[in-house]
């Protein structure tokens, strides 16, 4: 085999592959079928001299060689479509599905304005939102179960941080920040008095936890000093705290724009803390070898200008 015999589809088809670790995603990628992408999985294995993928429960997984070609081919891949193809048209044309995790309370916030401009700049795009079910999604991005992870990842941030000369594969950026704050119902006992560090302890609380425990970072700041609050009920999504607290005697701590967004601000009273807490913090996480994608780069960029317009956003 020379060089010079490598159908430069088949590159794309394997570049395909790679990032879904999955046939049929990739053929829907390709806006082609999965025997299509089997047969020419079929030619590139005959002319390498490789396996390439080895199928799993799940999909498939890559060889040693593959994973070896893989930076290489993207790269080509890459060059070849700045220099052919004007970025715009490219955009225009890119047919991809973008797969992001990330919590109902941040799609609330980011979507009806991302929307029309993927409409407008990028319409062959799809987008798929899937649950974001831990404060660690590093292992979803290497296994590329999602694109890009969104949400509040303290713990993440700061060991990717620490390990700046490290190659962990994971890249990430700050999207927008939120002040948290006391809410409950507009006509609730403590909503006109003076509202105290004791009446907050002594209130029935409402925490939002993905894990389901009963505490939150307010009971960890609140347990430095001795102190401790009533949590009767754990859920896992902020809107669902907000429902909840206007229809009970519960109060629950929330950033303040998620408040705003869940268009229930009437019914409720937001009061400051009655101690610190840091702002929440919220960042894009992604895999390095999305990095330099134009329909990913393209991506980012658009939510950093959504989130950056969105007076409700505290700027970073």
């Amino acid at each position: 085999m020379t060089f010079t015999n490598i159908d430069l589809n088949l590159l794309r088809v394997f570049d395909a592959v790679m990032r879904e670790l999955n046939l049929t995603r990739a053929a829907d990628q390709l806006a082609t079928t999965q025997p299509a992408v089997s047969n020419a999985l079929k030619r590139l294995r005959y002319m390498l001299g490789d396996e390439l993928f080895l199928r799993t429960a799940h999909g498939v997984r890559p060889t040693p060689r593959a994973i070896s070609l893989q930076p290489a081919v993207r790269s080509a891949l890459e060059t070849l479509e700045a220099a052919i193809v004007p970025e715009r048209r490219n955009l225009n044309e890119a047919r991809r599905i973008l797969r992001l995790c990330m919590a109902d309370s941040t799609a609330a916030i980011l979507l009806p304005c991302l929307i029309p401009l993927f409409k407008q700049t990028a319409p062959k795009l799809k987008l798929q939102i899937l649950p974001l079910l831990n404060r660690d999604p590093r292992d979803a991005l290497v296994r590329t179960e999602c694109d890009l992870a969104i949400g509040y990842f303290p713990g993440v941030v700061a060991q990717l941080s620490a390990e700046q000369e490290v190659d962990s594969g994971i890249c990430h950026s700050a999207l927008y920040s939120g002040e948290y704050v006391c809410v409950m119902r507009r006509d609730h006992p403590l909503a006109n008095t003076e509202f105290s560090l004791d009446h907050y302890c002594e209130a029935d609380h409402v925490v939002v936890n993905f894990s389901g425990r009963l505490q939150g970072q307010a009971d960890k700041m609140l347990a430095t000093t001795s102190l401790q609050r009533h949590v009767v009920l754990s859920v896992n999504q902020f809107h669902t705290a907000i429902q909840i607290v206007a229809a009970s005697d519960l109060l629950s701590i929330v950033p303040m724009h998620l408040i705003v967004a869940s268009r229930m601000e009437p019914l409720l009273k937001c009061k400051p803390l009655p101690f610190v807490l840091p702002p929440l913090r919220i960042d894009m996480l992604w895999h390095e070898r999305d990095g330099r994608d134009l329909s990913h780069r393209w991506l980012r960029s658009t939510l950093k200008n959504v989130a950056d317009a969105d007076t409700r956003l505290s700027a970073l």
